[in-house]
């Protein structure tokens, strides 16, 4: 059995243009002061990381490394959720996600795809120059316009949107195959991949290519009502990060899943602080332990009510105490009586 790694944090949502949230030296001693072991990096900020650079000089990583070794902490993981999502975007949320790209190319579909396909494939490289293991990411999504649809799809719409994000995905994961690093997709509404069962029809589509895994946040699944927990029994093989993330869903007579287009505050389902919602991350870390997860358990903090330093300082230690030490041998070994094939045949009767 193996211990996981933690307490790890997603920088993503802390930064900003105010000290020290503003450099990676800063917000990184400012995480490593509150206990947090490592930190996972938002690879389109260039204030976190160089991206070209990382994927062509192993002098600039191990600088990269030495220096957070330095501060206390090291990376966890490089996190292309913008630039995947950029890999497929239906035309009705074209513009919405242009900002998730350079302003050139804003309005120019084609060439946002070649670029967040580049900076995927950057991010590859630089994670083996790393030494990391896995890159969380989204997946995209060409067919989330048609998730609940009135009226009916056509047929084979599915089939032919899956055979379309499979081919814009194989030379990102024919790049990461080489770099053996994993690919751990983030499964979330508004992607295509936001189920076990569309995670499923994907790996089917690319051949159940080994780099194909995921990255396991249970407040999506609360917010979907699926059952997080079973979740980790069906793909614990394919679990390839954490995302250690709250939430709740309070069903009322006016709103359910869908929300009712309210804010995050007023939706039936919201994400919340570590500890202030209701996912069973007792239930989760033992099941993690039990299938030998090995690798980083990395606050994504998101809440509609609380300040996010808040939601950091608390994270820290509900992570640490919630990672679970396995143990190197059985509960009641001391009752053992030790035992050979003739024993065992005298027990038997034999």
């Amino acid at each position: 059995m193996k211990t996981m790694k933690g307490p790890g944090i997603f920088l993503a949502q802390f930064l900003g243009d105010q000290e020290p949230f503003n450099s990676l030296e800063a917000i990184a001693k400012y995480m490593a002061d509150l206990g947090y072991k490592g930190v996972q990096i938002p690879t389109w900020d260039p204030r976190m990381i160089d991206l070209k650079q990382a994927s062509e000089s192993q002098t600039y990583c191990d600088e990269y490394k030495g220096k957070l070794a330095e501060i206390g902490v090291e990376v966890t993981e490089l996190a292309t959720h913008l630039q995947g999502q950029l890999v497929a975007v239906h035309p009705a949320y074209g513009a919405m996600f242009d900002g998730f790209g350079p302003a050139e190319l804003a309005g120019k579909p084609k060439e946002q795809q070649a670029w967040a396909t580049d900076q995927l494939i950057m991010t590859a490289k630089a994670s083996k120059n790393l030494g990391l293991k896995a890159s969380p990411t989204f997946s995209g999504a060409l067919l989330w316009p048609f998730v609940y649809p009135w009226p009916q799809r056509p047929a084979g719409l599915v089939d032919t949107g899956f055979t379309e994000l499979a081919n814009r995905w194989m030379p990102i994961l024919n790049a990461f195959e080489d770099a053996g690093v994993d690919v751990a997709y983030e499964l979330h509404p508004g992607e295509d991949l936001h189920d076990g069962i569309t995670f499923e029809m994907f790996l089917e589509k690319v051949n159940n290519h080994p780099r194909v895994g995921i990255n396991y946040d249970p407040s999506h699944f609360v917010l979907q009502q699926l059952d997080y927990l079973q979740f980790i029994d069906f793909y614990h093989e394919r679990i390839f990060a954490y995302h250690v993330k709250d939430a709740e869903f309070n069903p009322t007579g006016k709103q359910g899943v869908y929300g009712g287009y309210q804010g995050w505050v007023e939706r039936a389902g919201r994400f919340r602080s570590l500890g202030d919602g209701q996912v069973d991350f007792s239930g989760i870390f033992s099941k993690l332990a039990q299938y030998d997860y090995d690798r980083w358990a990395v606050l994504e903090w998101e809440c509609a009510l609380k300040h996010p330093e808040q939601g950091a300082a608390e994270g820290a230690p509900f992570i640490a105490d919630h990672i679970i030490r396995v143990t190197e041998r059985a509960f009641d070994d001391f009752a053992g009586t030790g035992a050979d094939e003739s024993f065992n045949k005298k027990v038997l009767g034999l």
